[in-house]
Formats: structure tokens, sequence, C-alpha cells
């Protein structure tokens, strides 16, 4: 008789938005016109604030950026499923006070986080991609990105570098 077939453990991604914890200035690009083939962009600057909920299982983000035309006040809401070992990212904005959508689901492999979702954008229906990269203890890189092929393609619409500011230099 056969043993069972060796299984491999899945990774705990408990931990993944561990880098988050803190305060940080923010530099956001945002596609004026996504899936129109337009290139034109605007961009913000502010400042964000990550905190952990639940030991970790849970990161709330409170966001706010601006521009000279344009104000975006957000929250991000991370859930950590432990029995299968994804994030789920929930998005809400200040201007309509309510849950963004659905939540965009996954997790991390070596260093990078990708989050995806099917959502509604301009009355079709669509793939949302979240990717974290290029995570270091003093920065971080986020692109939102929008398929209109079933993620044959991508097309980058949100872009936002974090720089982690100092503990001593947090406004008291």
């Amino acid at each position: 008789m056969g043993s069972p077939p060796a299984t491999t453990a899945e990774r705990d991604g408990q931990h993944d938005f561990d880098f988050e914890g803190g305060t940080w200035k923010i530099h956001l690009k945002r596609l004026l016109h996504p899936l129109t083939g337009s290139n034109t962009w605007v961009e913000f600057d502010g400042n964000s604030v990550t905190r952990k909920v639940w030991n970790g299982k849970a990161w709330l983000e409170e966001f706010e950026v601006d521009n000279p035309t344009n104000h975006i006040e957000g929250l991000t809401l991370r859930l950590y499923n432990p029995k299968t070992h994804q994030w789920s990212l929930y998005w809400a904005n200040s201007k309509d006070g309510s849950m963004g959508g659905p939540p965009n689901v996954g997790k991390f492999n070596n260093g990078v986080g990708e989050f995806f979702c099917q959502d509604t954008f301009e009355g079709k229906i669509i793939l949302v991609r979240y990717a974290w990269s290029a995570i270091t203890p003093a920065s971080a890189h986020f692109e939102q990105s929008y398929s209109e092929d079933g993620g044959k393609t991508w097309e980058v619409n949100w872009v936002t570098d974090q720089t982690r500011v100092p503990e001593e230099n947090k406004v008291r």
C-alpha cells in the first residue's frame, strides 16, 4: 500500500502587511481616463497612517492626498483569512462614504503581493489587480491596474510610492 502524496504546506501570510505599519509620505499618480487610451496623469502628494488590528490579522490605512485641484481621502481595510492564507483588501472613499466594490483577494509570493477582483467600470465588467512591490523598511510601491480582456493585458491607472516618516519626524 502506497503512502499518500506529499502536500506542500501553505505559507502563513498573516504578517505580510507588517511592513505597512506607521506613517508614510505618499506620491500618487492617477490616470485621468482609464481604459480610453489616454495618457493623461494627475499627481497628488499627501500621507497615510497604517495600524495593526487583531494582532496583525487586519490592517487599517487612512489615506489623504491633494493636488491644486483635487483632494482624495480614503480608507483601506485589509483582512487576513487564516484558512485560505489570503488577504481581502477593501477600499472606501470619503466622497461616497461606502466600501467601493468587491474586495481584491490574494497574497504575497517572493516579496510581491497581487490581489484581484472582478468589478464594473463605466458599465463594463473588468478585472482589477492591486500589486505591492519594491518593499523595504523605508519605502514601498503600489499599482492598481485594469483589464478588459480577462487578464491578458493590464493598464496601470494608479501608482503610489510611499516613503516612511521616521518616528522622530512625526508631528505630535
